[in-house]
């Protein structure tokens, strides 16, 4: 079967051979009954019924292969058949047989979408995403993501509960696992500031994963996440460069240690990132020389990127290494690194001196016994006298002994259109043009003949004693050549301004400044790599890290409509913040009441400051930005995350706090300014029941050994800060922000844990983990 002959008339044999139980020729039976299924519809009816014991078998291995070739067997018909064993294996005991009935979801589905409906096992996937198995959870987000990507939402609900639960389980998954979650991360809009930095610095870790699509991803999700946050200096873009100043250095050591698909794909994505924040590459210019084992098209985008990276510090070497790849034996190469050369001086980024440098280089080049790169050579500094008039002296002399060298066409019309405008500094320019006339029955380019028929009108107008007779000759047989029809109407125009002048008196002056309007100069510039449009780079950004950034193009245009997702961030309908939901900004009291100055840091990537100088009796000011209305996905009815009423975590072995702690607001304040915000530890519990007020958290917290600083009642959330010393050893202090949304079930209690006097290694960590084991143990009747 598998060499291609057809040996289906064995079919009603292999039916016998499926009550084996040798387990490999079980799994062969069943391949062979999945590939002829379809041929033998009526036969393969017939083994329904053993593969629906066998989905009951007290092997789980034997349960997972009988339920995933009961749903590969792809008839219609079978339909009614499957579902029950699909239902009851989504409960099974065993993780592979729960992730196969996961998949086999989406088996149905593609069979019969209105059986999905009756069954509402849409509904199911989103409670198991709380499946103690990761490699189960990853299956339900990959089936919702195909269940739901044509629907409006463009793949599956997400809310806040939702995102913080799957990326606290981060670290469970799969590499595969891991870039399920972490491709919906672009998809979510945090409720406010601080939501987005809790996400950063969850997903921060991943950077040192050596999956480059994982490592991707996370860049993704960070420049998704700064989109919805506005820094009070320097806006969004220096949010963006202080991500890609993050990712910089793991992105370029997994670009030069992979394979070449893998480097020029990240090359590409490296290339996109440099049109998004300008000079941040900068310092590391030499990673992107190219090698000699290098495949050319890693090569050529090298040249590309190379050019994009020159500042007056560095230009001086990047243009000596374009220079070096000139002479290579790839002619597609050295044409490729010219052009660069040129564009490092048409954008004036290599300083004072540099376009001069460039130009004389060029010059040199002409006299080269290379063919394509002295015509690539000619062809670059046209554009570069266009940009820079100045260089015209330094241009000018090698031109006429170029021309008579030159071998290509496209670089000898660069070289006539040079001395056509050269023709002032350049005394042989009539005459190096006069032999191209006398000759032109031999030309074969209309390019070469056109720039002639140009040049030659450019000199009659400044040397017109030299010029008139050869430009008669020249417009006669240029008016009689039927080769080009653009070179034929433009020797008329010029025949039939030159006529009327002389009849009709029309001023000389106004023809020559038709004639030395240079329309025609972009078709010898012959430059491909063009400035991409700002609005292009911002619909390619929305699609990074896929074939979008490779290809330069959006996905509408080489995706076809029926297989196209729409791309849609979720939740749509809660407004952003600017100031966060506990935003910066004065305080205001009244009544005797106390106020805690708000929390403010957004210029901070991992900014959680606290600000606590006028603490008085626990209350925080609640004049602040209007409630942000949590949004709650569309089966938020069911219990997505709840995880029922688990027995209360025991007390962490060995480790205890001091009943007895006592802290100032200054010290508090001291104490967390004094711990880096990269060593903050970011965790959550989730709670079953929604607390009524933060007395009823504080209470059992109080008793526990964890302390409250201040505490408030926000109109979307309740914020507290807490403090706990652990008991003996190094008395370290456990100093902690903590949020409850009042979103409704599932809730979680947002953590953030700074660990004072500590260690500041793994012991931290550890310790932080313990600590809210603690914390999950004095808040069991919630958690």
């Amino acid at each position: 079967m598998t060499l291609g002959i057809d040996v289906s008339r064995l079919f009603t044999e292999m039916m016998l051979v499926i009550e084996t139980r040798d387990l490999v020729i079980k799994k062969m039976v069943y391949l062979f009954l999945c590939n002829y299924a379809t041929a033998n519809p009526e036969l393969a009816q017939m083994c329904t019924n053993t593969l629906t014991k066998d989905c009951a078998n007290e092997d789980p291995m034997v349960r997972g292969l009988a339920l995933r070739s009961l749903c590969s067997l792809r008839l219609p018909q079978m339909v009614e058949y499957v579902c029950e064993p699909v239902r009851r294996s989504l409960v099974d005991s065993h993780a592979y047989v729960r992730k196969t009935a996961v998949m086999g979801i989406l088996k149905i589905y593609h069979l019969s979408p209105t059986v999905l409906d009756e069954c509402g096992f849409v509904d199911t996937l989103y409670d198991m995403l709380r499946d103690p198995d990761a490699s189960v959870v990853a299956n339900c987000i990959l089936v919702l993501e195909e269940l739901m990507g044509k629907g409006p939402d463009g793949g599956m609900a997400i809310n806040r509960a939702i995102m913080l639960h799957l990326l606290n389980r981060l670290g469970e998954f799969s590499e595969f696992g891991v870039l399920s979650v972490l491709d919906l991360v672009p998809r979510y809009i945090p409720a406010n500031e601080e939501e987005g930095f809790q996400i950063m610095n969850l997903l921060d870790p991943v950077l040192r994963t050596t999956n480059s699509g994982a490592f991707m991803a996370v860049i993704f999700a960070f420049l998704s996440l700064t989109k919805n946050v506005v820094e009070e200096e320097g806006g969004d873009n220096a949010m963006r460069t202080q991500i890609v100043s993050r990712v910089k250095a793991p992105l370029i050591t997994m670009m030069t240690g992979g394979s070449p698909e893998l480097t020029y794909c990240l090359l590409k994505h490296v290339d996109a990132l440099i049109s998004l924040c300008p000079t941040i590459f900068d310092d590391e210019y030499r990673q992107f020389y190219i090698r000699h084992h290098e495949p050319t098209n890693v090569k050529y985008l090298k040249i590309t990127v190379l050019s994009k990276l020159v500042n007056p510090s560095n230009a001086p070497d990047i243009v000596a290494e374009l220079a070096e790849c000139v002479q290579d034996m790839d002619s597609e190469l050295g044409r490729l690194s010219v052009r660069a050369m040129t564009r490092i001086a048409c954008r004036d980024v290599g300083g004072e001196g540099c376009a001069d440098s460039i130009a004389r280089r060029l010059v040199d080049m002409l006299d080269l016994d290379i063919a394509h790169v002295s015509s690539e050579a000619a062809t670059a500094l046209v554009k570069l006298l266009r940009k820079h008039p100045s260089l015209k002296g330094v241009i000018s002399p090698p031109l006429p002994r170029a021309l008579r060298y030159m071998v290509e066409g496209t670089g000898k019309a660069s070289l006539i259109h040079l001395l056509g405008e050269c023709g002032d500094v350049v005394p042989e320019a009539p005459y190096s043009l006069e032999k191209l006339i006398d000759s032109y029955d031999t030309i074969k380019e209309a390019d070469v003949k056109i720039a002639l028929l140009m040049s030659t009108m450019k000199l009659f107008f400044l040397r017109p004693p030299e010029v008139q007779g050869m430009l008669g000759r020249l417009l006669q047989k240029a008016t009689e050549d039927v080769s080009s029809q653009d070179l034929h109407d433009r020797a008329l125009l010029y025949y039939r301004l030159l006529r009327t002048s002389a009849t009709i008196g029309v001023d000389m002056n106004v023809i020559r400044d038709v004639v030395s309007t240079d329309c025609n100069l972009a078709k010898f510039s012959n430059f491909s790599e063009e400035e991409i449009d700002d609005d292009i780079r911002d619909e390619l950004m929305k699609e990074f890290n896929s074939l979008s950034i490779l290809y330069g193009s959006t996905g509408d245009s080489f995706i076809a409509e029926e297989f196209q997702v729409k791309f849609v961030r979720m939740p749509a309908d809660h407004p952003l913040d600017g100031g966060g939901s506990v935003g910066g900004g004065g305080s205001s009291g009244g009544g005797g009441s106390g106020v805690v100055s708000q929390v403010e840091d957004t210029n901070n990537v991992q900014g959680l400051g606290l600000n606590l100088d006028a603490l008085d009796d626990n209350t925080l000011n609640t004049n602040i930005a209007p409630p942000i209305a949590d949004v709650v996905a569309p089966a938020a009815e069911m219990d997505l995350l709840g995880f029922g009423s688990p027995e209360p975590a025991p007390t962490p072995a060995g480790f205890s706090l001091n009943p007895a702690v006592s802290l100032s607001s200054d010290e508090y304040q001291s104490k967390w300014g004094a711990v880096s915000d990269a060593s903050a530890h970011v965790l959550s519990i989730p709670l079953n029941v929604q607390p009524a007020t933060t007395a009823d958290i504080e209470t059992p917290l109080g008793q526990a050994g964890v302390l409250t600083m201040a505490s408030g009642d926000l109109p979307d959330e309740m914020k507290l800060f807490l403090y706990a010393q652990e008991q003996g050893g190094t008395g370290a202090y456990f100093l902690v922000q903590g949020s409850v949304s009042k979103s409704g079930a599932p809730v979680d209690f947002l953590l953030t844990v700074k660990l004072s006097g500590g260690d500041g290694g793994e012991g931290d960590r550890e310790k932080a983990f313990k600590f809210v084991d603690a914390m999950k143990v004095a808040l069991a009747s919630f958690a």
